[in-house]
Parts: C-alpha cells; structure tokens; sequence
C-alpha cells in the first residue's frame, strides 16, 4: 500500500470566502478552468463554450428532502431528528410514497434526553407526527402520523431542507428553491450536488444548441459527504453507503458517445466509476449484485469500458429492468485510476475531505495549484460559491 496521509489534503480557508447565501443569478457564479494544465477565468453561463465538442454530461437527477424535523419533549427539550435513508431492505421511494408507519436511519441531537419507551409529537394542525426510537444502537426512529398524507407530504409540512452545518444559518424559504437543481426530480438527498446548483434553464438550452449530450442518473447525496475524515490514514475511513438508480437509456449513451464524458459533481463521478466496477465484477460473476465496496477498485481487475457497460445492460435485459438500484461506498483517492469520465464540473471543497480527495485523485498534485489559484482570486468556496471545470 502506498503511503497515504490525510495532512496531504490540507490548505487553509478563510471564512470570507465561504458564502452563507447563493448569488442572485444561478448562472453568474466565477468558473475557474482547468485544461491540461493551464487555469483560466470565465463565468459559468459561458461554460456551453468551453466544453469540448461531443461531449456528454452527467447529470444526478437527486432532489433533496425537507430531512430535518424538529421536536420538543414536554419538558421542552429540543430533539433534532436528521432522516438519512429507510431501514435496509426498503426502497427510498416506497417509503416516500407511503401512507403507512415508516422506520428510517437517523442522526439524532439530543439522544440522551430521549427514552427508549417515549413518544414525541409534531401538532402539524389537522394531522400529528410522532417519532419514537426503534433502535437506540443504530439510531433508527419509527414515524407514524395519523392523516392520509404520503411521507413525502408530511415532510413537506414538518420538514425543514439539511443545509450544510459550514453555512452556519438556519434554513430560509428562499432556500426550498436555491438548494435543489433546476433538473432535480427523484426525492431522497439529505444534501444537495451542489455542482449542478450553477445550471439554468438558458444555460441548459445552450448547451443542447452546441450539440453537447445529457445524460441523466441518480445518486441520493447522503450526510456522509459532510463528515469530517478523523484517520491519519484515510484508507481508513468509514464511508456511508451512497444510492444510485441508473436507468437503461443512460447506460445506452454512455455506449454509444463518442466524445468526453464530463461528470457534472462528484456524485455524478462516483457514480459512473462504481456502474463501471460493478460491470467488470458481472463480467466475472453474472448475478453479482450492485454494490460497490469502498476499496474495491485497488484490488479488482480493470475491464474495457464497453465490455462493462454491455455486461450491465444484459444483466439489465435478463432481468427485465428498466432503472437499476445499486449502492456504493468507493473512496477514490490519489492512486485511482479514472475509467469513465474524462471531465468535471465541480465546486470548491473543505479541506480534508473525501471530496478533494477526489478532485487531487483527478488532476493529480496540481489541485493545489487550481485551489491556490481560487484563493487568491477571491473565489467563493463550497455549497453556495463559485464552480471549475476540471479537464486534465
């Protein structure tokens, strides 16, 4: 194993250049290219202009729920319930759609104060929610209410949208809008791929106009991506498991493309990387499942992209599905090699994260040169800052 160490993903960020809110217009945010080596400064509406030509772009398609409810016990300590993903075993849509009791993971704030036998109460008017704790060791909480409404509903009117902890505010109205994508359309992040936030309908329409591809899947962002990595090697930390659902018609594109596939976010990059790891391990197994172990990538054997992807629609074929679900927990760190995408679109990102991970694992040491760079040209850093476009 090559030496690894988490102090290599270090840099110093100064909260000015950390904004609380988004820029009034989407699209007027700075973009920072990197091509081949050299950076130059552009804003993002222009980006229909530096993409390569037949080029594709991946889309995740996630939208975020209202995940965060807020209750109080009688003696009216607060209780704050995060909903991360349901029990294993259930789907994300199902248990968005149902009617019925629904028991999901959970982070909690304020566990110690809750007992394991208590009821909390959220008085929505007409209709009641009420938590209680299914399983205290693995933070899972039984919701039931007592209206017709789906889940989804409900969420709507007692949830408030998991902004990420480094903006420091409480949520706004505004924010229902300005922390979900244009294209946002399959329910269940807890955070949102914030690479596609910059993305406009005009800048959309631009981009079908220069003949540049979409394609579509989903990778449902979990709270994961803000968790601080703690171990001196980061081989060793615990990655959350991560939900994609790819449909047919988008595994068929990326077949037949024939220019650069641009991951917009590095949802949409991990995803593409774990479709082509499971395609290699159907080439070997047929009915290997779709899932995707975190290092599993240092020690499986690398396939032709086409052989993976073809091996995926025939498992897709033989079993009659028209959107496969998988689940992924891959780190890509520096050592990994690419064998989908050959672009990305991404945000600035905290230091010492899996997400510069990443960003160091694509363009190599010079993403410290590109985030030196964004530095000192006053670009505004993560969720709601400024954008790159990465093409080493």
């Amino acid at each position: 194993m090559n030496s690894l160490s988490l102090k290599d993903f270090s840099y110093t960020l100064p909260e000015s250049q950390i904004p609380a809110f988004p820029l009034e217009q989407r699209d007027s945010a700075r973009l920072l290219m990197y091509q081949k080596g050299n950076i130059s400064h552009h804003i993002f509406r222009e980006l229909s202009e530096l993409i390569p030509p037949k080029s594709s772009l991946i889309f995740n398609t996630t939208r975020v729920i209202p995940a965060r409810l807020f209750f109080h016990r009688i003696t009216g300590a607060k209780i704050e319930v995060l909903l991360l993903e349901p029990v294993e075993g259930q789907d994300i849509h199902q248990s968005l759609q149902s009617s019925e009791d629904v028991v999901w993971k959970t982070m909690i704030g304020g566990l110690k104060k809750w007992k394991d036998d208590e009821v909390l109460q959220l008085d929505l008017g007409a209709t009641v929610l009420e938590a209680r704790i299914k399983n205290r060791e693995k933070a899972e909480v039984n919701l039931h209410w007592n209206g017709p409404q789906s889940m989804s509903e409900i969420l709507e009117l007692a949830g408030q949208l998991p902004l990420p902890p480094y903006l420091k505010r409480e949520t706004k109205e505004s924010d229902k809008n300005r922390y979900q994508t244009v294209y946002a359309e399959n329910e269940g992040a807890v955070a949102a791929p914030t690479a596609g936030l910059h993305f406009t309908d005009e800048v959309l329409d631009h981009l079908k106009k220069n003949h540049i591809q979409r394609i579509d899947l989903t990778l449902h962002v979990g709270a994961g991506t803000f968790k601080p990595v703690k171990a001196e090697d980061p081989r060793d930390h615990e990655m959350h498991l991560e939900r994609m659902e790819i449909p047919f018609a988008a595994i068929e594109s990326l077949i037949a493309s024939e220019g650069p596939l641009i991951a917009v976010g590095t949802t949409s990059m991990r995803s593409m990387e774990s479709l082509y790891w499971w395609g290699c391990a159907l080439l070997d197994d047929p009915d290997c499942p779709f899932f995707v172990r975190k290092l599993q990538p240092y020690t499986a054997k690398k396939k032709e992209r086409k052989k993976a992807l073809n091996a995926v629609l025939k498992y897709m074929e033989r079993h009659q599905i028209e959107v496969i679900k998988g689940s992924t927990e891959i780190l890509i760190y520096p050592s990994y090699t690419f064998s989908m995408c050959d672009g990305l679109i991404t945000n600035f990102h905290l230091p010492e994260t899996t997400l510069i991970m990443l960003v160091a694992a694509f363009i190599g040491e010079d993403w410290k040169r590109v985030y030196e760079t964004a530095l000192l040209h006053k670009y505004r850093f993560l969720s709601f800052g400024d954008s790159s476009l990465l093409l080493p």
